[in-house]
């Protein structure tokens, strides 16, 4: 019998192969194990956390903006605050007929038939949104066409209880994306504070996703948003503003604004514009320009009211006095250039007084050389013109000084009637503050208190941003502009009983398309103060463009004597002369 030999041993090489394969699997086993253990740790945590617990975002409530008026006691009454809405969605999947769906709920929606069609014809969704904000009667009547697969959820939005009062200054809550935030005004100025910080919990759940009611949950509580005390005073803002909008109504204008400060803090009591806009409807603007706050937003060639501010330096420095003289022949030469009084007329001999109340160019000219280019700038400029005020408002306006920094003498003579430079309202409303406060420039403020959700209120405190005149030219100029409404051109603008301050301003508006300005437009303003002695209000009254009166004595003043008499009886200032003087 034959014997079987045995099997011959693998080859060196075929050994070395296999041993350098079972090492190459090893290596690939461990760095996979380093790879999912470590480096990718934390995405397999999340994924089978994921699978046992639940997270949801607590959302904070946004903070409200209130105002009070002098006789509330204390009370605090909300421009701004939040409502319980609902929004409706649907669950696509589950609606049966959606051209039926659509065409029944299209008369109850802001949406069209093919919209809504669009949102619910999709076959698997699960949610699509169809519209946020409805009221408590909306959703009652969606609910009662019985539809399968709509349904709603409470939302929690803004509500603004005044309608279009303040809606400049407010601005409103609206969507960036799918995100929802303050959009111009305190709400996009303040977004931050208002909104607070979203919160979050975590609770386990079963095999089959529900919550376990036993078990542990991480709680982190949102910081609902701080509240907001505005300066503004309800009833003055109530009365103001109704004024300007029926005001700017009547006279055809295009636009109109205006803006009341007390000139001792600076505290905005009104701020308006018109036209202005509901902010509970906000998507109903055709034109988004109206959404801009014009007080600070909306710069302008002054004209004649910024001829005290050139009257100021030149007193202050001591180069002229009320009574100072100079030949008024209507008309001044600057090179090839000729400046002429807005009347086209000649006067002779004129003092300083009489510059301001017959609103003459040629006068502010002769003042603007007697402080020279350079003095002339530097005044302009610390009165705060070519700078922000900084008021708590989003997209301010410096105005444009850029003229008058050349320092050439048609620039400065131009500029010292308002004509060539821009400013803003609040920029005006300011100045003459300085005036009317003693020469110290106050920086104005919108916002008296920010109170955190269980937080320390604070309080905003008055700012003097600089002495800009004496005591004594503020009191000089003061009188002269008195003067003005006693025996000048903005007589429409004296309150009877009272010794009222102020001076109109014609400005020529710069045509877009070309050189120069356009005919026959032209922006009314009346900047003042009273009672003169001890001022408690300085405001600034703007008509853009009306068409049926040419000049602001006709336009602007009259309307800021509706306002001060308004106002001098609201504040309860006592008259200081007896109506027939």
């Amino acid at each position: 019998m034959r014997r079987r030999g045995r099997r011959p041993p693998f080859p060196p090489d075929r050994i070395s192969v296999l041993i350098g394969f079972f090492a190459v699997f090893a290596v690939v086993v461990v760095l996979r194990l380093v790879q999912l253990q470590v480096f990718q740790h934390g995405h397999y945590e999340a994924l089978a956390i994921d699978q046992h617990q639940i997270a949801g975002e607590l959302l904070p409530t946004r903070g409200e903006i209130y105002v009070r008026d002098r006789f509330s006691g204390g009370t605090l009454f909300p421009l701004a605050t939040n409502r319980t809405y609902h929004l409706l969605y649907a669950v696509p999947k589950d609606v049966e007929n959606p051209q039926v769906t659509a065409r029944s709920l299209a008369p109850l929606l802001d949406a069209d038939e093919a919209t809504i069609f669009d949102r619910l014809n999709k076959p698997g969704d699960i949610y699509e949104p169809l519209q946020h904000g409805m009221t408590d009667e909306q959703q009652s009547a969606v609910e009662a066409l019985g539809l399968k697969g709509i349904a709603f959820q409470d939302e929690e939005l803004r509500y603004y209880p005044e309608g279009t009062i303040g809606s400049h200054v407010l601005g409103f809550v609206g969507y960036v994306g799918d995100e929802r935030k303050g959009r111009y005004g305190i709400e996009e100025e303040f977004d931050a504070a208002l909104a607070g910080k979203p919160g979050s919990v975590i609770t386990e759940r079963d095999a089959a996703g529900r919550e376990i009611p036993i078990a542990d949950r991480v709680l982190e509580r949102p910081e609902h948003g701080a509240d907001i005390v505005l300066t503004i005073d309800r009833t003055i803002q109530y009365e103001a503003c109704g004024k300007l909008d029926a005001w700017v109504k009547t006279h055809g204008a295009a636009s109109g604004s205006l803006i009341i400060l007390d000139p001792k803090t600076g505290a905005v009591l009104a701020s308006c514009g018109a036209p202005d806009f509901d902010p509970n409807h906000y998507g109903d603007v055709a034109d988004i320009n109206t959404f801009a706050n014009p007080v600070v937003f909306a710069a302008y060639e002054p004209g004649s009211v910024f001829k005290p501010i050139t009257m100021a330096a030149a007193l202050d420095l001591g180069r002229v006095t009320p009574q100072t003289t100079y030949e008024d022949t209507g008309a001044v030469e600057i090179g090839k250039f000729t400046i002429k009084n807005s009347d086209l007329k000649s006067y002779g001999v004129q003092t300083m007084a009489a510059v301001l109340e017959k609103s003459l160019n040629t006068g502010a000219i002769f003042a603007g050389r007697e402080v020279g280019d350079q003095a002339f700038l530097e005044y302009v400029k610390a009165f705060g013109f070519g700078l922000q005020t900084d008021v708590e408002l989003p997209g301010e306006h410096a105005g444009n000084l850029s003229t008058i920094e050349l320092q050439r003498e048609i620039y400065t003579a131009t500029a010292s009637y308002g004509q060539g430079i821009t400013v803003t309202p609040i920029q005006l409303a300011a100045a003459y503050g300085a005036i009317a406060n003693g020469g110290k420039l106050m920086k104005p403020y919108l916002v008296e208190s920010l109170i955190p959700a269980g937080g320390e209120r604070l309080d905003t405190q008055p700012t003097v941003v600089r002495q800009v005149i004496s005591p004594r030219t503020a009191s000089t100029l003061s009188a002269m502009l008195v003067n003005v409404v006693e025996n000048g051109h903005g007589w429409r603008a004296g309150v009877p009983g009272y010794f009222v301050g102020g001076k109109t301003g014609t400005a020529q508006i710069p045509a877009k398309d070309k050189r120069g300005y356009e005919p026959d437009a032209a922006i009314g303003s009346f900047a003042g103060f009273a009672p003169a002695s001890n001022p408690k209000f300085v405001m600034v009254v703007r008509v853009d463009r009306p068409k049926d009166v040419q000049f602001a004595e006709n336009s602007a003043a009259p309307l800021f004597g509706q306002i001060a008499e308004f106002l001098l009886h609201y504040l309860e200032v006592p008259p200081t002369r007896t109506t027939s003087d």
